[in-house]
């Protein structure tokens, strides 16, 4: 009789900080409706946030060496793919990804989560599993590549 090991499936979550600075404007609005839409955070100064953003990886733990994703390649992903793009830049100038799509917390969550994709180690035995941005302790968007 052969017992064969169960596989678990575990959630990894890593968390990094960064401050970057931008300004909520629309390019399909005009100014007045940019205006009324955005508040004092369409000023044409900007503003700056000390974003936080957790990185949650799904998958199977390894039986061999107990781990979902090496944390090391986990925090070398999210140095290119969040750090290296993100911190102490102007999204909306640095980021082209912002030139044409408002930097709202939301569009900055879909912009990680294709970043990160694209810069995870290939596996078939974890995936991105969830994105949380917070740009402040109060206002959290929560993305799941939905």
């Amino acid at each position: 009789m052969t017992t064969s090991t169960p596989i678990r499936i575990g959630y990894v979550t890593r968390i990094e900080r960064f401050s970057a600075a931008h300004r909520l404007n629309s390019v399909y609005l005009s100014a007045a409706e940019n205006i009324a839409l955005y508040g004092k955070c369409n000023h044409a100064s900007g503003h700056g946030h000390n974003y936080k953003v957790e990185v949650t990886i799904k998958g199977q733990i390894n039986p061999v060496s107990g781990m979902v994703i090496n944390i090391t390649d986990l925090k070398k992903t999210l140095q290119t793919a969040v750090m290296d793009p993100c911190d102490h830049r102007n999204l909306d100038i640095d980021v082209p990804y912002f030139h044409s799509t408002p930097s709202t917390t939301e569009n900055l969550a879909v912009f990680l989560w294709e970043s990160i994709k694209q810069h995870l180690p290939p596996s078939e035995t974890y995936e991105l599993h969830e994105l949380k941005v917070y740009e402040t302790d109060k206002n959290i968007v929560v993305y799941r590549g939905e």
